[in-house]
């Protein structure tokens, strides 16, 4: 059985739901969830949710009913958190029909999902605002920033950076279309701000870091050897002495890039949601002339947070990833799901020498926690532990939760520096 709703009820809390107003406007759309041959159908009118909701589908939402069950748990296991997640990796999940209505409103369908479960897990309407817990507001950290000249290739870029805490300096590299913002909540964690100096830059076109003059808008596009260029020169002009390096997604595949050219540049290497190559995850519907990327982007990337970590976190993250600039994310991609394959000399990576730790959230779905294993194992020395209740942005998700899981290992970095002050 599938636990959907009773229709009619769920149709009628779409219709009064306070987040749906808010998105209501100058847009129609219809789709349909469907188990075997159990379908729900909605209707969006001009922005408003139809109670009758008679209206022939655009796209249809298919998938098994067993999966369809764990969707609506109050918990739902690993990978089936979230509809996209159960596209990449539960079978039998599908979009039929118009894929640019279902893409061009998915922040809708997403939204109709968690009222449905709301309801299948039997509570009455309204559904909260947020899937995800709510917690205390996050605390400000003690931050203070600047610029530092960084030249590549010729070209010098104004590179934005923020500091907060004293002691062996960390060095924090931001995912795939965000900034440094997302380390905020580590920087005002007190558990390692007493004991560490924690850095994030921006990459260019990025949070506080400005395209270069004349760069015409659209035209970033990261790739191995620009990156490892960047937070080299940011690691020399910034006066960081063999910083740890902290990273998740995209900057947790440069760590081990890292690892490979510059083993003995760091005190310690930590990457995070990484492997040796990720396929499936470029996709150009942020490009097109008919999709809201300010709503697109957000959507792609909200599942692959955990339903336990905190809504204010959440909602910072889609926050950051809204305000990207045009192509700034599809130009990360470009490394992350393309230009990144590291198969052909993960084996050449020296664990021990430079360090190297990999932390997998369970409920990444894009880089999962069999992948990252996989890649660990044909390391020598290298480490790897899963991390249960985090998902792909463990820093800026859930930091509370990921601080434990990364002070023993900034413990384990400080014994093998007491033993040998060059390691």
């Amino acid at each position: 059985m599938s636990g959907f709703p009773a229709a009619a009820a769920w149709r009628a809390a779409c219709a009064s739901d306070s987040v749906l107003a808010v998105w209501a406007g100058d847009w129609s759309c219809a789709f349909a969830v469907a188990a075997g041959t159990t379908e729900v159908r909605f209707a969006f009118i001009g922005g408003v949710s139809t109670i009758a909701a008679d209206t022939g589908p655009q796209a249809i939402l298919r998938a098994p009913a067993e999966a369809w069950a764990n969707f609506l748990q109050p918990v739902p296991p690993r990978h089936h958190h979230n509809f996209f997640a159960m596209l990449a990796r539960v079978p039998g999940t599908s979009v039929d029909g118009d894929l640019l209505a279902f893409y061009r409103h998915a922040h809708v369908i997403r939204r109709v999902l968690e009222i449905g479960r709301w309801l299948a897990c039997g509570h009455a309407a309204p559904a909260p605002v947020s899937a995800h817990p709510a917690g205390p507001p996050p605390p400000v950290p003690a931050a203070t920033g600047g610029y530092v000249p960084v030249d590549v290739e010729g070209v010098r870029y104004p590179i934005h950076f923020e500091q907060s805490g004293a002691g062996q300096d960390i060095l924090c590299l931001h995912t795939a279309g965000a900034d440094g913002r997302q380390f905020h909540g580590l920087m005002a964690d007190p558990r390692l701000t007493e004991t560490h100096r924690l850095i994030a830059f921006d990459l260019p076109w990025h949070g506080g870091s400005p395209p270069p003059p004349g760069a015409v808008p659209g035209s970033w596009r990261l790739d191995t050897a620009l990156y490892v260029a960047l937070i080299m020169g940011f690691v020399a002009r910034a006066g960081l002495r063999r910083p740890i390096v902290l990273g998740a997604s995209m900057s947790g595949e440069i760590c081990l890039e890292l690892a490979l050219r510059h083993p003995d540049a760091f005190a310690g290497i930590i990457a995070c949601e990484a492997c040796e190559k990720v396929e499936g995850r470029f996709t150009a519907w942020p490009s097109h002339p008919e999709i809201n990327q300010g709503y697109f982007i957000p959507e792609w990337i909200h599942g692959l947070t955990a339903p336990q970590s905190p809504a204010a976190c959440v909602a910072a993250i889609d926050w950051h990833y809204a305000q990207g600039g045009p192509g700034v994310f599809t130009g990360d991609l470009a490394f992350y799901a393309d230009d990144w394959d590291a198969r052909d000399r993960v084996h050449r990576i020296d664990g021990s020498r430079a360090g190297l730790y990999m932390l997998t959230g369970a409920y990444d779905y894009s880089c999962t926690t069999e992948m990252s294993a996989a890649t660990a194992a044909k390391i020598p020395g290298a480490v790897f532990r899963e991390m249960p209740g985090i998902g792909h942005f463990p820093f800026a998700e859930n930091p509370g939760l990921f601080a434990g899981y990364l002070i023993p290992i900034l413990n384990e970095l400080e014994k093998r520096r007491n033993v040998d002050p060059h390691a």
